[in-house]
């Protein structure tokens, strides 16, 4: 604990050298930067150290200004959290101090290495919170250090208005954790939370406290059709900053839902079957938003949704499990759940520090923009496909394993097939259909952004500095790490079971099924070497002449004649057209001497855009409306106003 301590003061240490920075010195930026790599990795080292000891690492200071206790606790569950959470930290600063340099802006990069170590070591504190008012304490700043990030260049509007949507969706998210915390009593926001499994799950007040963590929580995960602040605030965001909320920072209500769950006994079955209905619908729609999506950050903040689903699978299934008393379900559909969580931390920070360098290298977000990136990007390309492979779940990378012990829980944990357990088995082919969406959604991105010909002259790209390219590389030597050995973080696994449950039988024959997990990675693996090594030789020995891709015989096509983000999906986005709502402006040529003509096509978010915005703009209307009426500038109705209402609080009162 002295060392994770001391690990969080590095971490904050870099956050106050920021400000020093503002002037374009080269020195504190150095020493900002080397404090918050140092606080990363003894994060990590303490983190790795709490797992070899039994129980867990505890912290407790007097906090006599509220009467309580200060109380910080490391155990199994937590440091599942910690692990990802500090080494995308670590690689982001590394990462922003070639994508957003000081030399070249000195104020806002200065905003940026105040604020983004603060969020991690505000996160840190919220994964190892040991009661309720240290949790929302640190929740608080999170919450605020997460939007003075998004908001950094709030100049622009679109920037502004994804902020204000983040606070607001933020805050009502807190709203419910204080209702929570209020429900759980005085013991656990002052003192300490209450053990595992030592709430009754079948009291009524249960119940009530799992409905505020599942709105609360799921606010914050990005949980359909909660997920209305995410896609802006992803896309606003710089690359680095996008890739610590979507990677770290929406997993806290992950953690929150996790760790509610695990304080109560006898868990009631509806709980399972409501988070597994969220996961399907979040898997599943997520996916299809994702695909039609123009924006490559949007693009990726919707499979951020599609994730979060699958991790809620696993949960729902471990609950189910605990419910019917079936233990391969609670330990494989937690233990996919909680890997699930690490490996979207590393492969989704990867794609969005990949398309942060496709971003600074072109200007743009757009993927209309884009073709030919490999030529001159290759490290960059290389990086994207890595972590495009584990998101769609495919070896040898990490996203297979997580995904293949769901598949598990599904299949072997119902072998005991009773009726009232048949819906689970709809999963499956869910989470089949999202992994095949995915595919092609990423081959789109893919072929798109860095196959075909570049769409305009002036894309004239380079590589991504070196600093950028470490973070990169070392993200994707972390996926193929947990694809090719899964094994070597059983430890970690049945720590953080035993966290959640226990009284959890031990984890050992269930968790066995990572061995074949890791075997089909490596066959994987050396078949994809196998075949590049046949490629190249097969290349030397007939020298074949690079040309553009054929195009219905043409000799020279124009650029523009290449697949759209539009067109390429077309087929997929039409079968969920009665969902997805996309909206066409097209205008035809006419006449003999055309005037120029275009075809664009637009996707809303089915709940911000055609829900809550028309809700909110109706309540709007319907206050000015009200206030028109109640204040004409006499003082006399003012002062009645009050009156009647003191009058009312004296009746309900009496």
């Amino acid at each position: 604990m002295t060392l994770f301590v001391t690990a969080i003061c590095l971490i904050l240490v870099s956050a106050l050298l920021a400000p020093l920075t503002r002037k374009g010195s080269a020195f504190w930026d150095r020493c900002s930067l080397a404090c918050g790599l140092g606080g990363t990795l003894l994060g990590m080292g303490a983190t790795l150290l709490a797992l070899n000891q039994p129980g867990s690492a505890v912290l407790t200071l007097p906090w006599s200004g509220v009467g309580g206790l200060f109380v910080l606790r490391l155990d199994g569950l937590a440091a599942i959290f910690l692990l990802p959470a500090f080494l995308i930290c670590g690689v982001g600063l590394l990462y922003g101090s070639g994508y957003w340099p000081m030399q070249a802006k000195p104020a806002s990069s200065a905003w940026l290495r105040f604020f983004y170590p603060l969020l991690g070591a505000a996160i840190a504190i919220v994964l190892t919170a040991g009661n309720g008012l240290v949790f929302l304490f640190a929740w608080e700043i999170m919450a605020l250090s997460g939007y003075f990030l998004v908001a950094t260049e709030r100049e622009q509007d679109e920037v502004y208005q994804a902020g204000f949507l983040y606070i607001a969706a933020t805050h009502t998210a807190t709203l419910a954790l204080f209702a929570l915390f209020a429900l759980l009593g005085d013991q656990a926001v002052f003192i300490a939370l209450p053990a595992a499994g030592s709430l009754d799950g079948a009291a009524p007040l249960a119940s009530a406290i799992f409905l505020l963590a599942l709105f609360g929580f799921g606010f914050k995960a990005g949980v359909m059709p909660l997920h209305i602040w995410l896609p802006k605030a992803h896309a606003a965001a710089p690359s680095h900053v996008s890739a610590l909320l979507s990677g770290v920072m929406i997993k806290m209500g992950i953690y929150g839902l996790i760790r509610t769950t695990s304080l109560f006994a006898a868990i009631p079955a509806w709980w399972g079957w409501t988070i597994l209905a969220l996961g399907v619908l979040s898997s599943i729609l997520g996916v299809v938003f994702a695909i039609a999506q123009h924006d490559i950050k949007r693009l990726l903040a919707y499979h951020s949704v599609e994730n979060i689903g699958i991790i809620l699978l696993g949960l729902g299934l471990a609950l189910l499990g605990r419910s019917y008393g079936i233990e391969a379900m609670v330990t494989l559909g937690l233990a996919g759940a909680l890997l699930h969580v690490i490996n979207h931390g590393l492969f989704k920070a990867l794609l969005f520090l990949s398309a942060g360098s496709v971003i600074h290298a072109t200007g743009t977000r757009e993927l209309n923009r884009y073709g030919g990136l490999l030529r001159t990007m290759p490290l960059t390309g290389l990086f994207f496909l890595g972590g495009a492979i584990a998101i769609c779940g495919l070896p040898p990378l990490n996203g297979f394993v997580s995904e293949w012990l769901i598949y598990l829980g599904l299949f072997q944990g119902s072998q005991p097939l009773a009726a009232n357990l048949l819906p689970a088995l709809l999963a499956a082919p869910a989470l089949a259909l999202t992994g095949g969406l995915a595919l092609l959604c990423f081959a789109k991105v893919f072929g798109l952004a860095f196959l075909g010909t570049p769409r305009s002259e002036a894309m004239a790209t380079h590589e991504a500095p070196r600093s950028m390219l470490i973070g990169m590389g070392t993200l994707l030597a972390a996926c193929l790490a947990i694809g090719l050995l899964p094994k070597a973080f059983f430890p970690l696994l049945h720590s953080a079971t035993l966290a959640w449950l226990p009284a959890a039988p031990a984890p050992a024959a269930a968790l066995a099924a990572l061995a074949p997990a890791g075997s089909i990675s490596l066959a994987a693996l050396l078949f994809i070497i196998l075949l590049g090594l046949f490629a190249g030789n097969r290349r030397q020995r007939r020298e074949t002449p690079r040309v553009p891709t054929w195009g219905c015989a043409y000799a020279r096509p124009l650029p523009r004649a290449q697949y759209t983000a539009s067109s390429f999906a077309e087929l997929i986005t039409g079968l969920f057209g009665w969902f997805l709502r996309s909206r066409t402006d097209e205008v035809k040529p006419k006449g003999c001497f055309p005037s120029p003509a275009h075809l664009e096509t637009r996707t809303p978010d089915l709940i911000l855009d055609l829900g809550v915005t028309p809700l909110c703009a109706l309540l709007a209307a319907g206050a000015s409306w009200l206030r028109h009426r109640l204040q004409h500038g006499i003082v006399g109705l003012y002062l009645l106003y009050p009156a009647l209402t003191l009058c009312i609080l004296l009746i309900l009162a009496a």
